[in-house]
């Protein structure tokens, strides 16, 4: 190493980014100013408050399925408890259905332009006719009296005679009907499926009745208008649902059915107890046989299917004479829980082959990460083009084609939204967050576990979202075009990026680069099991994930979930530095090499005066200069080099002679976000060598910062983000010495992914 003189600095100027230096801006500071105050509801460590409380809303329905009108009618009581420390005037009740009417906001703030085609579907909403929404016929109080209520859109409110005191409870029925809509030509997440060639229905059946708001300490009643998009925030009760369908419909629903005898044939039964101790495989309830044969006529009168169902936020079923049923068993312990699928013979063979044995897989993956299933079956209903999530049922698509076949990407959709839409039983349908204002709570949580989930189904599984490097497009993209994670379900702009692949990718990537997997998991766990069958806030989960694990997460959150900052770390610059030894056999040969490399042009000029110089007719005239160049070592160099040696200790004399190689390299910061820096050295025998360092490298300088390495061996390649763990958007400027342009495709593939991919998997079978 050369030596250089000694400089001393003045600072002249301050501050973070054109900042005020008496302003913070620093993306390590902590997150008061984002997160509420703790409280006695929600402590500091992001666990329910020794005053938490929620509410309770108990239904008992009677239900009747209309085959021939497509229509629904119910009669419903609810009894409210309020566990709040505070008295209620009135109740919010939802009315979702209403967004269906002609009239709602749904349709009155519907947007669009005609452009230079427009396709018959899209000409068809222009002209919305569906007489939509819910028929109220009558609400009244507990004594069978006229309840006052006025209905707002998507929301009615009930006028109590008297506020409703802490402690104490109310009940009040109505009574209702409404028009199926059909999901082909009007869209929904339920509805009715009509297969034209046999004249039959499959109805898949949800936010069918009135139903009870959430009052909490948050906000009070969460009573925010029912667009479309954001989705539900729902208090938890005891269903009592009878459901009446035609005679020959076979119905499933949340809860356990109460009158299997009634409505189920000895054989049935029979097989239904058999798949009760199949933990193996599916038992077939209907087989597809005889859901041809029951599809191929229709049955005169009625059947009334009864279920209960304890502790659910919600309520659905699904009903068709053209169901196959099958059903296997997944132990907890002592208990067991019935995983089951309905699905018409159009599914088929996809459905009979994958969809129960996805389903068992998924509440035992979830359970790994979260807490054991705690509800006594699991469903699984298919409808062609849907994803739609309940507790205990779900509705999924995934056709194969007429003719039976199907391609990859039917097979793994399938998979994957079954997965997906079964393990909403556990984000949000018992960790029971506010779909209506957060989204990324319950759909960017659960995808995460999803792409676990997939890992451990197959090895390659090809999720969608999960891998860091998946969600790079989308944070490279324009900044108009994005808003940050934590904004309002119905102001989203980019859905599936933001509520679900970013909040997920930035969960796999706390899991796998910035905490590991025991701390994470640790974590998470905890989250779930603290909040599980409660209402949680995104609060609740930051503070929680710090409190288990004791490591700073404010920089992340607030870059991931409160900006759209991205990940862009760059290689700037890369000096490389030995120690100069002093040695002149050393040092005179490395800068005889370095000359020659550097006037290569002039040894070719003079090659070509060779023989025609002066003092090539005259080699009398050399002398020792003309002999020896600037490099020749010299006794007197090494009789200097001796003395030094001499003034050195045995530690300095140990370092001088090792060798070593000093890498000084500057990062810059340019598209952010903080993050973890992680470089891959190539050394040049070929070995490899990784070094990570956590986010806090950045805390002094959030912009900058040179950090220097120390190798015995020469390198010949250093890499940042070698593994696509951080979701940098620009890797052309993280590789040294620069590679030539690549296509992004290129790089990722060269960037030995499927090594990232194996680390990150989950050991399993």
């Amino acid at each position: 190493m050369k030596r250089g003189l000694l400089l001393t600095f003045i600072l002249l100027t301050a501050g973070l980014r054109g900042q005020s230096p008496n302003v913070n801006t620093s993306h390590f500071r902590q997150m008061k100013d984002l997160l509420p105050t703790p409280n006695m509801y929600r402590t500091g460590g992001g666990a329910p408050g020794a005053f938490y409380y929620q509410q309770q809303a108990n239904y008992k329905m009677k239900i009747r399925l209309d085959d021939e009108n497509q229509r629904i009618y119910g009669e419903q009581t609810i009894t409210y408890i309020n566990n709040a420390p505070e008295s209620l005037e009135y109740l919010w009740v939802q009315l979702d259905q209403n967004m269906r009417a002609q009239n709602s906001l749904t349709q009155q703030t519907k947007t669009g332009d005609v452009g230079s085609s427009m396709s018959t579907y899209e000409i068809e909403k222009l002209f919305y006719d569906f007489d939509g929404g819910f028929k109220i016929d009558q609400v009244k109080d507990q004594s069978g009296q006229d309840q006052s209520y006025k209905i707002n859109y998507t929301m009615m409110r009930i006028n109590l005679d008297a506020p409703l005191q802490s402690g104490d409870s109310v009940s009040f029925s109505i009574k209702w009907w409404y028009n199926i809509n059909d999901r082909a030509k009007l869209g929904g997440r339920s509805g009715l499926e009509y297969f034209e060639d046999e004249d039959n229905y499959l109805y898949t059946i949800a936010q069918f009745f009135p139903r009870m708001a959430v009052y909490n300490d948050v906000e009070g009643w969460q009573n925010k208008q029912f667009l479309g998009r954001g989705e539900f925030a729902l208090p938890f009760g005891n269903y009592d649902v009878e459901i009446t369908a035609p005679a020959d419909h076979i119905v499933g629903a949340t809860g356990t059915l109460q009158n299997s005898e009634e409505v189920l044939s000895k054989e049935q039964l029979e097989r239904l107890e058999e798949a009760r101790n199949n933990t193996e495989d599916p038992v077939f309830i209907v087989n597809e046989m005889e859901a041809r044969k029951a599809e191929g006529k229709k049955e005169k009168g009625e059947k009334t299917w009864h279920f209960k169902a304890h502790n659910v936020r919600d309520f659905a079923f699904c009903s068709s004479r053209k169901f196959i049923w099958d059903a296997m068993a997944v132990k907890f312990g002592d208990r067991t829980v019935l995983a089951m699928s309905y699905y018409p013979k159009e599914g088929n063979p996809l459905w009979e082959r994958y969809s129960t044995r996805v389903v068992a897989h998924t509440i035992k993956t979830y359970s790994k990460f979260t807490f054991d299933y705690p509800y006594p079956v699991a469903i699984s209903v298919h409808t062609d083009r849907i994803g739609m999530e309940y507790p205990m049922i779900c509705f999924n698509g995934g056709r194969p084609q007429a003719d039976g076949t199907y391609s990859k990407n039917t097979k793994y959709g399938m998979i994957g939204v079954i997965i997906h839409e079964v393990g909403h039983n556990f984000f949000p349908m018992i960790v029971n967050s506010d779909e209506r204002q957060w989204t990324w709570m319950d759909e960017g949580l659960n995808t995460f576990v999803q792409y676990l989930t997939e890992q451990e189904w197959e090895e390659n599984y090809p999720s969608r979202r999960g891998p860091a490097y998946k969600i790079a497009d989308y944070m490279r993209s324009e900044k108009q075009d994005m808003v940050p994670i934590m904004t309002n379900s119905e102001s989203i702009l980019q859905f599936g990026n933001n509520a679900y692949g970013k909040p997920a990718t930035a969960l796999n990537i706390l899991r796998e680069t910035v905490m590991g997997r025991e701390l994470f998991d640790y974590s998470f766990k905890t989250y779930c099991q603290r909040w599980m069958f409660k209402h949680p806030t995104p609060a609740d989960f930051f503070r929680t994930m710090e409190d288990a694990s004791a490591t700073d997460l404010d920089w992340f959150f607030r870059g991931w979930f409160y900006t759209t900052d991205n990940v862009d770390i760059a290689l700037k610059e890369v000096k490389w530095y030995r120690f100069d030894t002093k040695n002149p056999d050393i040092e005179k040969a490395r800068e005889r090499k370095e000359a020659q490399n550097e006037f290569i042009g002039d040894s070719r000029n003079s090659k070509e005066l060779k023989g025609k110089h002066y003092s090539d007719a005259h080699p009398e005239m050399a002398d020792f200069y003309n002999k020896n160049d600037d490099f020749t070592v010299l006794p007197y160099d090494r009789e200097q080099y001796k003395k030094y040696r001499e003034s050195l200790s045995e530690e300095q004399k140990k370092y001088l002679d090792a060798g070593w190689n000093f890498y000084e390299i500057e990062f810059e910061n340019q598209g952010g976000l903080v993050m973890p820096v992680i470089l891959r050295f190539t050394f040049a025998d070929g070995s490899t060598e990784v070094s990570r360092h956590p986010a806090e490298i950045w805390i002094q300088n959030e912009l900058r910062f040179k950090k220097v390495f120390v190798f015995e061996k020469e390198v010949v390649k250093i890499e940042l983000d070698p593994f696509l763990e951080t979701a940098d958007t620009d890797l052309e400027d993280n590789v040294w010495p620069e590679e030539r342009k690549a296509s992004r495709f290129e790089i990722y593939r060269s960037r030995n992914y499927g090594e990232s991919k194996n680390r990150m998997q989950q050991a399993g079978k």
